[in-house]
């Protein structure tokens, strides 16, 4: 009779292993929300999103045999690449791209990609990106050559006193899965096959591209996954509070009988 009164807490049993994978699931996503609400200021941010997949894991059921459930976890994150808006600055070192495409710079390990224009001019007068690496242009780094102000083209040809002084390396990838984000603005790319290539993109001078971030839409999915956290929460309370019962009641027939 025990066997039999225990057997119904067996489905209690995997359903909170079901809401405890898919509270990690969740807290991953919290984690993939907040970093993009905490960079929606921040120029060239690129959000990132979540790809949810179930895992099927083996559970025993009452009489002895495997079970199969499945568990929700998140698979995978992607970056989103959209356009971001862009902002006029009225400094002549901002740089912006519109349409597909990536900014080359120079960084500690080998080059890095990125849609951050807002560049400066290092004391040498190489063109460089507020952390310092030196911008890539065609043939090499940029130098400038007066303190007179520079003039970009829409396809990243830069002039000073009349003079052309260099030209930026603008790239792109046919298959972007292959990036991965170093920092909130950088990207490395991580596959050696994959190889860049040209870009359409236009350059716009004076103006920096924003974050591709909706404040209002990331907040709404923050308060989503958060009540979805809540519910999962209560789930596994709940499962909890009825295995106790289950077991209290055995405890209540086993004493009874004897």
């Amino acid at each position: 009779m025990a066997g039999r009164l225990l057997s119904p807490s067996q489905p209690m049993d995997q359903a909170a292993v079901t809401a405890a994978s898919g509270l990690r699931a969740r807290m991953q996503a919290l984690d993939l929300l907040s970093n993009n609400l905490a960079n929606s200021a921040t120029s060239g941010y690129k959000l990132d999103r979540e790809f949810y997949s179930l895992f099927s894991g083996d559970a025993s059921a009452a009489d002895g045999q495997s079970e199969s459930t499945q568990m929700p976890f998140v698979k995978s994150q992607w970056t989103d690449f959209s356009q971001g808006t862009l902002t006029p600055t009225g400094n002549p070192l901002d740089m912006a791209l519109n349409g597909q495409g990536f900014f080359v710079v120079n960084g500690p390990s080998g080059p890095l990609y990125t849609r951050n224009g807002s560049f400066q001019l290092s004391s040498s007068g190489v063109l460089t990106t507020s952390d310092g690496y030196s911008v890539a242009g065609v043939g090499g780094t940029i130098q400038s050559q007066s303190q007179s102000p520079i003039q970009v083209g829409q396809d990243g040809t830069i002039q000073q006193d009349g003079q052309a002084i260099g030209q930026l390396q603008i790239v792109d990838f046919q298959n972007r899965s292959a990036l991965e984000k170093m920092g909130n603005s950088y990207f490395t790319n991580t596959n050696p096959a994959v190889k860049p290539g040209p870009s359409q993109a236009v350059v716009s001078q004076a103006q920096v591209e924003g974050s591709n971030v909706g404040p209002a839409e990331s907040a709404v999915r923050l308060v989503g996954v958060m009540r979805q956290f809540e519910m999962l929460q209560k789930a596994i309370s709940l499962t909890t509070d009825m295995n106790k019962q289950a077991l209290q009641e055995v405890a209540r027939v086993g004493g009874s009988a004897q």
